[in-house]
């Protein structure tokens, strides 16, 4: 039993952190967090669709037939800072010298690629002009240019990227004109994620952001209106102070900062089930803030999600017309086994080997369990090497085998029957989810009843100079989904671009 004193409760009271809570995530800490029992990867075959072009235009069409009486949601997890993706370039200006060594020895002497790379691509980086209008137009040598350039670049006293959001940065440049995240989000909700001429999206954001990315609105909202026609409500969200987790010393006791208040730490992603909950649609299209493409590809990816979209409305209308069903008093004896074949081959739901021999009720009230919960179509694409997580089944301490997204982070790596089943996966997930979160008479589910806890994360950190065990919420996508009906399906590689370092704005990708 921890003990908290007054102070602590007062503090975890103005966060709107409640003590069961708090004592909860301590005894996670004590008992840790178990690794996954992977079963086997999820392929195209055993786990994940694959479809042909015709079947696609099928389901495109059966979308863009529906979509008009649809209520369409985009949502947007965009409080990522750009620092990381600034980690060479701030490296860069604390151990080079322009005035005692040139960039050609630098380079020689340290085998910096990546300065290398920014070097040689220069010209190409969206924000090429805006910078170099900034500097003065002669240099007396290219390693002069390129550190100036990354000063201004990075400066407190200049354009500060490394400290905006990563969704206000220019990463596309179209003519003379550069192009946002945020931005290329809203074109993209016109194409796939509008309905009768209007557009919703809804952005995660850092709080001190928000005055910026209103900015940004302000700024590109009616000139995006008027070229896609669409008319878009915009809103945001942050991550609750409620959702922080508490850090705790090594003894799993509370640690404590240097004022003696008790540390906490942000969830992580797994936190923004809670503002996902509060937001409620037909249609939900989840996907990263620098995930975005060129508007020469747009049309590629939009018809991708549209496919997805088509994929859950397929499989929604069959869901819905069993579930009204099993609330009803027509339930004959073919009818389970009919709705059980429904959710194994449709819905990868997997049933234990006694469902035969359960009475009738006993099965209407298994079937009604497993077929009313929201359900994600998530696309995968094929392996490239990119770190992330991938598609697997699973089974859970209590025997039930389910298709997630795992991360290896999630994984036992010392034993090589599971490193076995990672290696054999051909997927990963490029964070691309149409979800459908009402039920068949249009309610919407409460999201936190389907979240499984035992999917977060235990790291270890330090704070000033002493160790301590922080917490991580099971992620959006995985523990938090954990219980929703789930189908994968491959999607083309044009469909994923995200930006993790500065560098990947010179991928062809992100070259319009």
């Amino acid at each position: 039993m921890i003990t908290l004193s007054e102070q602590d409760m007062k503090q975890m009271a103005s966060k709107g952190i409640a003590k069961e809570k708090v004592e909860n995530q301590i005894n996670t800490f004590k008992e840790g967090i178990p690794f996954v029992n992977l079963q086997s990867a999820a392929v195209v075959g055993n786990g994940i669709l694959r479809f042909k072009e015709e079947e696609e235009r099928e389901l495109i069409e059966l979308y863009e037939s529906k979509v008009k009486d649809l209520d369409i949601l985009k949502f947007v997890p965009a409080s990522g800072a750009a620092s990381r993706m600034f980690k060479a370039l701030f490296s860069f200006l604390d151990s080079y010298d322009y005035n005692s060594e040139s960039l050609e020895s630098y380079l020689k002497r340290t085998n910096d690629k990546d300065i290398k790379k920014l070097s040689e691509g220069l010209e190409n980086m969206p924000f090429y002009k805006k910078v170099m209008d900034r500097l003065p137009s002669n240099f007396k040598s290219n390693g002069e240019k390129v550190y100036l350039f990354v000063k201004e670049l990075l400066g407190d006293d200049a354009l500060n990227y490394g400290f905006y959001p990563k969704g206000l940065l220019p990463f596309h440049k179209y003519g003379y004109t550069t192009a946002t995240p945020f931005e290329e989000h809203l074109k993209e909700g016109a194409l796939y994620a509008s309905s009768s001429g209007g557009s919703k999206l809804h952005f995660t954001i850092s709080e001190q952001h928000e005055e910026m990315f209103q900015s940004e609105l302000n700024q590109v909202g009616d000139r995006v209106s008027k070229e896609t026609g669409i008319d878009y409500t915009v809103d945001y969200s942050f991550q609750k102070p409620s959702t922080d987790t508490i850090a705790v010393d090594m003894e799993n006791k509370p640690f404590r900062n240097p004022d003696g208040t008790v540390l906490f730490r942000p969830g992580g992603h797994g936190a923004l089930i809670e503002n996902l909950n509060e937001q409620d649609a037909d249609i939900i299209f989840i996907k990263n803030i620098d995930n975005v493409a060129v508007m020469a590809d747009a049309k590629a990816v939009a018809d991708s999600k549209k496919t997805l979209a088509g994929v859950l409305l397929k499989v929604q209308e069959k869901a819905f017309e069993f579930a009204n069903m099993l609330d009803g008093d027509s339930i004959t004896e073919d009818n389970p086994g009919n709705i059980r074949k429904f959710l194994t081959e449709e819905l990868n739901v997997k049933f234990k080997e006694n469902f035969d021999g359960l009475s009738k009720a006993e099965k209407v009230k298994l079937l009604k369990n497993r077929i009313n919960r929201p359900i994600r179509i998530c696309g995968m694409v094929k392996n490239e090497g990119e770190p992330g997580g991938g598609p697997f089944w699973i089974k859970s301490a209590n025997g039930d085998v389910s298709l997630q997204i795992i991360e290896s982070a999630q994984i036992d790596m010392d034993d090589p029957d599971q490193v076995d089943i990672l290696q054999n996966s051909t997927h990963f997930n490029p964070v691309d989810l149409v979800c459908g979160i009402r039920d068949y008479k249009g309610e919407k589910y409460n999201l936190m009843d389907f979240v499984d806890p035992k999917q977060g994360f235990i790291t270890d950190k330090t704070m000033n100079g002493k160790e301590l065990k922080a917490l991580e919420l099971p992620g959006l996508w995985n523990g938090a989904m954990a219980h929703w009906n789930t189908i994968f399906v491959e999607v083309p590689l044009v469909t994923f671009n995200p930006v993790k370092t500065v560098l990947d704005l010179l991928k062809d990708s992100h070259q319009a």
